[in-house]
């Protein structure tokens, strides 16, 4: 690992050096995922089909072979290993208790003529979840990306996944289905994945979200339907950046390094500490463990290409140079990191303390592990429940609130030019409807609810059609 000098390079250096050349997008990669996507759109099953079979090396004879059957998440919530179900079971019962104090609701409130506003927050119908598939198997996304979407009442979950070349799917994946709630699963990858999900076949309905991390392809074509669909975030290579200070144990250290590089060549980890000393023994304890990883190749490859160790002045500058970097995970790995806590502005996951290293946020702490990469966590937060809901603003007033805004109102719709607006409330204020002896009110749907609707008289979409 390289060591820079933020004293004498300053944050943007810094930030310069430890920046991931942009790997870019090859045209051929791009012309490739519109040509899937568009495919999609046009031959529909029979496309999934096809790519299914190019890039998985599975291809039922129907459509119908593509899907996971209720049967089959049963059968593997019943005899995969007792400890991974355990596992299954502990990780969700804390997802889900965390996603649930974080759930969105509606609020009102009442201004002094009456008149009420507020929010209406209400579930999405039904979302898609990808789940990468591969060499390895990630039970774990299903769980952090399903529990929320029940939770918010979500009530259509669909999983997508690629198979292997005889169709299979990981059974952890397949028991993390059964215990998140998933509703529906398809053995299918992929940009073509993604377009089933985002614009619908003959066998895969359309879906209004797609959440879930996946390979540059996946991140692609999730760009691509973006607008039709909504999506969380494209995500990027994993990162972590460890602020530690002298105290902070050089192994430990190396360890949750060790843990983002190997999950990827592109990952980035880096260690940032106002203690000299502490460096030397931080390498010395990478080299030591980097012989034992599996993974000892990927690791190291990402440690030699992204990782730093970069020397401050003050703990406080340490967290200068992490909020310039917006790091998907943060670690304070020092005395006192509440003290720490309120400086910090920009990352996805911030983890406390010696003994919260970052993989129990990956697994079983409870906060959602699909978080912003990238220096995203500038503008990006976690996925969460807030992602499986929308909002309606709801509006009531009452005569005298509308008799006291009307002057203000006028003045202006004048100035922006739509005289109509000004007298749509001119005419209520001036007349009201009680006085003039007009018909009786609409008849509501419900008590205290909405006015019915009529035939005919549905609101237009935008403003501008208001206008």
């Amino acid at each position: 690992m390289r060591v820079l000098d933020a004293r004498i390079l300053g944050i943007e250096g810094v930030a310069r050096a430890v920046d991931r050349p942009s790997s870019g997008v090859s045209a051929e990669v791009a012309r490739s995922v519109e040509s899937i996507v568009a495919d999609v759109r046009t031959r529909g099953d029979v496309a999934l089909l096809d790519h299914t079979g190019r890039f998985d090396g599975f291809r039922p004879a129907t459509a119908a072979g593509l899907a996971i059957t209720p049967a089959e998440l049963d059968a593997a919530e019943r005899d995969v290993d007792s400890a991974v179900r355990g596992a299954l079971a502990y990780a969700a019962e804390r997802i889900e208790r965390y996603h649930a104090a974080a759930l969105p609701k509606s609020w009102r409130i009442t201004d002094e003529h009456g008149s009420v506003m507020g929010q209406e927050v209400r579930p999405l119908d039904r979302v898609g979840i990808y789940i990468p598939g591969g060499r390895a198997a990630y039970p774990s996304t299903v769980l952090m990306t399903a529990i929320p979407a029940r939770v918010a009442g979500v009530r259509e979950i669909v999983l997508v996944t690629p198979p292997d070349s005889q169709g299979q799917v990981p059974a952890a994946v397949l028991a993390a289905a059964r215990i998140a709630g998933v509703t529906e699963g398809w053995r299918v990858g992929g940009a073509q994945a993604v377009a089933a999900l985002a614009y619908g076949t003959d066998m895969i309905r359309r879906v209004d979200k797609i959440v879930g991390p996946g390979n540059v392809y996946v991140a692609l074509a999730k760009t691509r339907v973006f607008g039709d669909v909504g999506i969380d975030m494209v995500a990027g290579p994993s990162e972590i950046v460890v602020v530690a200070d002298r105290a902070a144990d050089p192994a430990w250290i190396a360890a949750d390094l060790l843990a983002q590089a190997e999950h990827d060549p592109m990952a980035r980890a880096l260690l940032i500490t106002d203690a000299p000393e502490l460096v030397p023994r931080v390498r010395a304890a990478l080299v030591a463990q980097l012989e034992r990883l599996p993974r000892r190749a990927i690791a190291g490859e990402a440690l030699a290409a992204n990782g730093a160790c970069v020397l401050v002045a003050s703990l406080e500058a340490a967290i200068d140079v992490a909020n310039r970097l917006a790091p998907e995970h943060l670690e304070l790995m020092v005395a006192v990191p509440a003290a720490l806590l309120p400086r910090v502005r920009h990352a996805g996951a911030i983890f406390l303390g010696a003994h919260t290293p970052e993989v129990v946020g990956d697994y079983v702490a409870g906060p959602n592990h699909v978080l912003p990469t990238a220096g995203t966590a500038r503008f990006a937060s976690p996925l969460g429940t807030e992602d499986f809901v929308k909002r309606s603003s709801v509006i009531e007033y009452s005569p005298a609130g509308l008799a006291a805004a009307q002057p203000h109102l006028a003045v202006l719709a004048r100035i922006e030019g739509l005289d109509g607006h000004g007298r749509a409330a001119e005419l209520r204020a001036s007349e009201p409807r009680a006085s003039r002896g007009g018909p009786p009110a609409e008849p509501r749907a419900s008590q205290g609810g909405p006015p019915a609707e009529r035939p005919g008289h549905a609101a237009p979409a935008t403003k501008e059609a208001r206008g």
